[in-house]
């Protein structure tokens, strides 16, 4: 399987500006951040420029400079950037013979100027900011500085990065801004970026105890606590239970396999870069760390042959694999190196395909509803036919496409082609969530594949007797587990639902003498599967609160005499939501029936009330 690329009530809607991927916000991004090249080489004589590409939501530009930058050094560049943008100098495009390119630079003594001149394509071509500055551009710029706002840009940091991405390259600064059309869009982006601070999953999975991360152990490799363990239990048994009742047979396969084996599935060709570095001194001999689960998964349909009536056979499995990320490229839980993946690899006959591509659909569809994750689209990820990077005929290539895009209209499914993005082995649906800060995430992904099957020469016995081909379709409706929860986190806010929170109870007493009681209807609640705590540290009753609202547990419920001598609980829920004194045994029935349900908040209070 090939790698995956996240109530209502507690997901405000944050509007992106319409124009965010206009050509006109190309064009001032690009502009500015000539802007700030010029204005950083005015306030600081002797630094170099190498490049600055405007990016989505911005520009960068990398520095080559004597002197660190400082947050000072930002404001006196901004303050710069102001004055060069109302002076309206217009942006002047004029096209070179390389060896004037090559004058000019030499006579600015700019070394990257000429290694980046030694890669462009004739024409060459520069933009001048008046007759003061200039660079190697291909644009597109705006007409002059008089179009930018200054009021509507902002610098944001520095980084380290190093010339061509190369660690063994001079290491550069990295000047980040951010630029809009107007102020209101500006302010618009900042609140988005607060709020995006407000939910990151690792600040909150470290507040909320739930994974961390230990440089002994090595970077994008998660450590999960006894709580993220929950939650990482509390998800795999959701799924598994849903795929129980679809067919699914659970299966278990070991960490590291013979090279021969990928060798044979056609990864260790495509990703030997990937992979993390060969155990034993003979390739023929060798073990590599897993990286994928499918070939596994054949190795068990092979060790026996089947008949047509046993097929289709579903093969389930929360497969851990291993890949070898580059540092640069890992980010808390969404881009590790060790990863779980929901994973199943069903083995259908040619005429059962579309029906069983269906049902998985139907699967993914009814896990993204339940875990609220409604807003989403499908990627038909096709092939690239001018790419050598596949393998398989035309035919197979061509049976698996249509199938994935008769299912689909089939469905009514919005979606969109992404050619080039197919696995090497087959075309993919992949599933593109849209989260709570409108990010868009892949994770579920459905593969057809006649390939693998051809390559480990996989068959059933036909019901005319002979020997057929199975087509496999490969199938992992959350993608990545670590992906899926540092999306999760991010989307509740922590504020996660009663049935998937590690903590879905606290008992708050009044005084130590509650303490017996709050034990008693602890263990009872326990007993109807309630995953349910008590207080006892002995702080006060508010402060006892503020821990339990800080730690986003779901219900809380406050015991003082009153409530020991009616056997009731006072309940709260979050976000405060006070509904009053009930029944203990009132309380464990709707709990437990909203748990069993996936109900969100509203349903879960008005029923308490």
């Amino acid at each position: 399987m090939s790698a995956p690329a996240s109530v209502e009530q507690h997901r405000p809607k944050v509007e992106l500006p319409r124009t965010s991927e206009s050509e006109t916000l190309k064009k001032i991004r690009h502009t500015m951040s000539h802007v700030m090249a010029m204005a950083v080489q005015t306030l600081f004589p002797g630094t170099q420029v190498t490049i600055g590409p405007w990016i989505k939501q911005g520009f960068y530009y990398d520095f080559d400079s004597p002197q660190p930058f400082s947050e000072a050094d930002l404001k006196a560049i901004k303050k710069e950037m102001v004055k060069i943008i109302k002076r309206k100098l217009p942006l002047i495009r004029e096209q070179v013979s390389r060896p004037e390119a090559e004058r000019r630079i030499q006579a600015l003594k700019e070394p990257y100027k000429l290694e980046i001149l030694a890669g462009l394509e004739d024409p060459i071509t520069l933009y001048h900011l008046g007759d003061e500055w200039w660079d190697l551009c291909a644009g597109p710029h705006v007409e002059s500085t008089a179009d930018l706002n200054p009021k509507a840009f902002d610098l944001e940091s520095v980084a380290g990065a190093y010339w061509r991405g190369d660690e063994t390259k001079a290491q550069l600064q990295r000047i980040y801004g951010t630029a809009w059309e107007t102020p209101e869009q500006l302010a618009e982006y900042k609140r988005r970026k607060e709020e995006a601070l407000r939910r990151d999953h690792r600040k909150l999975g470290k507040e909320l105890g739930l994974f961390i991360f230990s440089d002994l152990v090595g970077p994008g490799l998660p450590l999960w606590t006894p709580k993220g363990t929950l939650l990482r239990s509390l998800l795999e048994d959701f799924l598994k239970q849903e795929q129980v009742q679809r067919g699914y047979q659970p299966v278990v396969t070991p960490h590291i396999g013979r090279v021969d084996l990928f060798k044979t599935s056609g990864h260790w060709q495509k990703y030997k870069d990937d992979l993390f570095p060969m155990m034993g001194e003979q390739e023929d001999e060798g073990f590599v760390l897993k990286a994928m689960n499918c070939p596994f998964h054949i190795q068990i349909y092979k060790a026996s042959l089947h008949s047509y009536r046993e097929l289709p056979i579903r093969l389930a499995e929360f497969g851990t694999v291993y890949r070898y990320e580059q540092s640069g490229e890992l980010g808390g839980l969404t881009r590790v190196r060790g990863f779980t993946q929901d994973d199943a690899h069903l083995f259908v006959t040619p005429e059962q395909l579309n029906d069983e591509f269906l049902k998985v659909v139907d699967l993914i569809q009814s896990v993204f509803r339940i875990l609220r994750l409604d807003n989403f689209k499908a990627r038909l990820s096709f092939r690239d036919p001018d790419s050598d990077k596949y393998i398989g005929s035309e035919d197979a290539w061509q049976k698996a496409e249509y199938a994935i895009q008769r299912a689909v209209e089939t469905l009514g499914m919005d979606h969109f082609l992404g050619i080039g993005e197919a696995a090497f082995y087959g075309p993919k649906l992949d599933f593109i969530v849209q989260d709570a800060l409108e990010r868009e995430w892949q994770l579920g992904t459905v593969q057809v594949d006649y390939n693998l099957p051809e390559r480990f020469d996989l068959e059933y016995v036909a019901e005319d007797g002979s020997r057929q081909r199975p087509v496999m379709i490969h199938r992992a409706p959350f993608g990545s587990l670590e992906r899926l929860i540092g999306i999760l986190i991010e989307e509740y806010a922590g504020d996660f639902p009663l049935w998937m929170a590690p903590i879905q109870a606290i008992l708050l007493t009044v005084s130590d003498e509650q303490l017996p009681f709050a034990q008693q209807v602890a263990s009872d609640l326990r007993l109807q599967g309630l995953r349910v705590e008590v207080d006892v540290s002995g702080d006060r009753l508010g402060k006892q609160i503020r821990n339990a609202e800080k730690a986003k547990i779901p219900v809380m419920a406050v015991i003082g005499a009153k409530e020991v001598e009616s056997d009731s609980l006072n309940i709260r829920l979050r976000p405060a939501v006070d509904v009053g004194s009930l029944p203990v045994s009132q309380v464990a029935a709707i709990l437990t029936q909203a748990v069993q349900n996936y109900s969100d908040w509203q349903t879960t209070a008005a029923n308490l009330a």
